[in-house]
């Protein structure tokens, strides 16, 4: 079994449609709208000819490399390629502001390398035993951690926490339009038929990240300001890498777990994982002033999502994340049932799949570090050329979502309300994670009631949605805590 695997994975076909997956992944992920799940599924159709591992490799190269590559415009630009690149943004753009682009990519692409290396080994020894506990998540415990991952906008609030829960509450307001996923009511839409669907996530990201943005860099050309600095440093430091060494870690063994939860996916276990970070830091104020943890802590969850997202979909033929749902129908078509019986029929493909999942986190790691220069060149292009350019690519991205003009209009409504909130001192990211996670919280919590019928006591009956709960609960009071203790530490002035 061994020699007619590594015989498959030292096929130079193989590892030439590996190569090239991860290549063509990294582009989809770095321009913004053109997302992994995107590139999966446009290059599925040329899977179908191919022998299945081989087919299935290039998948896989496609889905690694673009979940990483949505994180070079979020370091260079502040926007994120992919959704699971919206917590990058937070700290990643700081160090292109300082001139330190390069450092920061370096750092990425590690850390990318780290969680998706992590999360290939949890694949291939506890596949089945990480399935089964993922299992035993249903409505309750799926809303008890994205109740969790609520709470963490406190974390991501930046200066100011008031603010920061306006922006989370817009958020969920936000997410609440379209139709009820529950009674099939349409909520919010005012007539119009594209809101029945909701908000189409895609272009709102682009249009606050990408689209403000530019009109923050139209502002500043106009005043002849030049807000980022010349580049400086190209690569990382070893003491980066040593700094960043636990956080990957703990990041990626986070985002393999997360990435097993079916529904839950890179977006949720990045944001998580930034929290945790912050939360274990002894120096929690310097997350969101660009630090190397806060750039590792997110791009090595998001990638350990891509190992854990294998796990339920090879094991029990449930997809992780859309992603592997495209993945799932690519399988199907080569006659690959997942499931226990893939491991036992289909030994050598299933085993092959695992090896090229380590290749391609490989290969990622080279194009990565070799294209750093390549890609910081970006922010050398003026900033009266490069606008226009973002602004393109962000029309078409936001449009080849569903070939929709509406997107297009929302994408730059999301921009003029980006841009007056970041005017006005609001954080973006609690609008993107609330709109990630409340269809979640809000669905799940509505399932859990039918399950208990009314009974709320079934959040806290069963213990892994009882530990999310509580841990949220603390996740919420202890900035509260903590301000109210600098408050009473604060000498008393007798006048």
């Amino acid at each position: 079994m061994f020699s007619l695997v590594l015989h498959n994975l030292l096929d130079p076909f193989t590892i030439m449609m590996v190569f090239g997956g991860v290549l063509m992944g990294i582009s989809f992920g770095a321009m913004p709208g053109l997302t992994s799940t995107m590139g999966v599924a446009l290059l599925m159709p040329l899977t179908f000819s191919m022998e299945p591992q081989i087919g299935i490799s290039l998948l896989v190269g496609i889905f690694c490399g673009a979940i990483y590559g949505g994180s070079i415009p979020a370091i260079l630009i502040n926007t994120p390629g992919t959704p699971s690149a919206a917590a990058t943004v937070i700290d990643g753009y700081k160090f292109t502001q300082r001139g330190e682009a390069g450092r920061a990519l370096g750092i990425s692409v590690i850390s990318s390398f780290g969680g998706g290396i992590i999360s290939g080994v949890m694949l291939i020894l506890i596949a089945p035993i990480l399935a089964e506990f993922a299992l035993k998540f249903s409505a309750p415990e799926t809303f008890a951690l994205a109740f969790f991952g609520i709470s963490i906008i406190a974390s991501i609030s930046g200066e100011s926490l008031v603010k920061g829960l306006m922006a989370g509450i817009l958020g969920l307001i936000l997410s609440l339009i379209g139709m009820d996923n529950i009674t099939g009511f349409s909520r919010f839409n005012f007539g119009n038929t594209y809101l029945m669907g909701g908000l189409q996530f895609i272009p709102v990201l682009v249009g606050l990240f990408a689209l403000s943005q530019c009109f923050i860099s139209i502002e500043t050309i106009l005043n002849k300001t030049a807000p980022v600095g010349k580049t400086k440093r190209i690569l990382p430091t070893k003491a980066d890498f040593k700094r960043v060494l636990p956080t990957i870690i703990r990041a990626g063994f986070t985002g393999t777990f997360i990435g097993s939860i079916p529904g839950a996916g890179g977006d949720v276990s990045a944001f998580v994982s930034y929290d945790m970070e912050k939360r274990v830091s002894k120096h929690p104020e310097d997350f969101g002033t660009g630090i190397p943890e806060g750039i590792a802590a997110p791009e090595a969850s998001n990638n350990g999502t891509t190992g854990g997202a294998l796990i339920p979909l090879l094991t029990l033929g449930i997809p992780g994340d859309p992603n592997t749902a495209v993945m799932l129908g690519a399988l199907m078509v080569h006659n690959l049932i997942p499931g226990p019986q893939l491991f036992l029929e289909h030994a050598e493909i299933t085993y092959t799949l695992f090896g090229t999942f380590i290749v391609a986190n490989i290969f990622m790691l080279i194009l990565g570090l070799s294209g750093i220069r390549l890609f910081t060149k970006i922010i050398a292009i003026p900033k009266k050329t490069l606008v226009p350019i973002i602004m393109v690519l962000s029309t078409v991205g936001s449009f080849a979502i569903n070939n929709n003009f509406t997107d297009v209009t929302t994408m730059l409504i999301a921009g003029v309300i980006g841009y007056l909130l970041i005017k006005g001192g609001f954080p973006l990211s609690p609008i993107v994670l609330a709109l990630i996670l409340g269809p979640m919280a809000e669905g799940n919590f509505r399932r859990s009631l039918v399950m208990s019928q009314g009974d709320y006591s079934i959040f806290f009956s069963r213990p892994i949605s009882a530990f999310f709960i509580v841990v949220a609960i603390l996740s919420i009071s202890w900035p509260i805590i903590k301000s109210v203790k600098k408050g009473l530490r604060r000498p008393s002035v007798i006048q």
